[in-house]
């Protein structure tokens, strides 16, 4: 179950004020380990797919699958200094490299980036790390000098994620979960 506290089920009514029958559409996307919230106040009414969460006010529609990644999450209306807008508190949310990755794939592609694929970035001062796996997807991060080089995309599908999708296709794809802005000075340079 979804729920709203005050503050948040306050403001969705203030913006739809407007509306006969206030309907909030939220979405979860985005990578297990940053989500994505999506938040439309909508005239539509829901479909035989959607879940719908009748909330003091307002009704609240949502797909299936983000339905059930929310289970038991909690929206907030937050104001910081930087700005204001809708937090959502997810217990179904981990975070990076909470839990380490094992099982068969994981340990296929631990053998491939440490045969493959970290000999290839060391030259740069580089390290490339398995942090998880949700379902075919991989996640990694990015070290030394991979971690803020502009040319880390590059690395990522043509270096990266190539060789791991020769060994294992089974991979649908490589998602760089590196901070890449974290740091005084994350690009290594030779002295």
């Amino acid at each position: 179950m979804l729920t709203f506290t005050d503050k948040a089920r306050a403001m969705v009514l203030s913006f739809a004020e407007y509306m006969d029958e206030p309907t909030l559409r939220i979405a979860m996307a985005g990578s297990p380990l940053s989500p994505e919230y999506d938040f439309a106040l909508v005239d539509e009414s829901p479909s035989e797919t959607d879940v719908v969460v009748e909330e003091e006010g307002f009704r609240v529609l949502m797909d299936a699958a983000s339905a059930r990644k929310m289970e038991g999450a909690t929206v907030e209306w937050t104001e910081t200094d930087t700005g204001a807008g809708f937090e959502v508190r997810n217990p179904n949310v981990r975070g990076l490299g909470q839990v380490e990755p094992t099982g068969d794939l994981a340990e296929r592609v631990k053998q491939v980036l440490e045969r493959r694929v970290n000999p290839a970035v060391a030259a740069h001062g580089g390290e490339i790390h398995l942090v998880d796996i949700e379902d075919d997807v991989v996640y990694i991060e990015m070290s030394g000098g991979c971690q803020g080089c502009g040319l880390a995309a590059v690395t990522l599908k043509q270096g990266v994620e190539k060789m791991l999708r020769e060994e294992i296709p089974e991979i649908a794809g490589v998602v760089d979960a590196t901070n890449h802005a974290r740091g005084t000075n994350p690009y290594y340079q030779p002295g």
